[in-house]
């Protein structure tokens, strides 16, 4: 395989929810672009239980208005592109988050040995230069896709 094939295999990211919301409810948006990374196969996104909960959650927020129908058609633009990650046996090690809801995304990069986690919370990109995987904002992996 040369270096072009290579080149083509996608990239397993862990994006976190306001991400994925930015992406998916903002279809204008700064953000929208990811879609097409995981349509078009340049991007698996990884996703746990513990993290489509929180986005379920969050898309019932009252702020976004969005009818059952609109967050099902949301979702169907998101998770059949995603790999689900099971829980492993054991919680992987990962650096102490300021805020314990950020810890699931840290803990679903470790456990799927993800190539990225995409954020752009200021208290995962502070654990940056602790983390084995890269946490990146969505402007700076974008960058690394060119």
């Amino acid at each position: 395989m040369g270096a072009q094939a290579q080149a083509r295999v996608a990239a397993r990211v862990v994006f976190d929810t306001g991400v994925i919301v930015s992406a998916l409810v903002f279809a204008s948006g700064r953000l929208s672009w990811l879609r097409g990374e995981w349509r078009e196969g340049r991007a698996v996104p990884l996703v746990s239980r513990p993290t489509v909960e929180e986005l379920l959650r969050v898309f019932a927020y009252p702020k976004f208005g969005l009818a059952r129908e609109q967050r099902d058609d949301l979702l169907g633009d998101y998770l059949p592109y995603a790999e689900v990650v099971a829980p492993p046996k054991r919680r992987p090690r990962v650096p102490r988050c300021r805020d314990p809801d950020d810890v699931m995304f840290l803990e679903l990069a470790a456990a799927a040995r993800a190539d990225a986690l995409v954020t752009g919370d200021r208290d995962l990109l502070a654990l940056a230069h602790d983390f084995a995987i890269p946490i990146l904002r969505p402007e700076d992996w974008r960058r690394g896709l060119a």
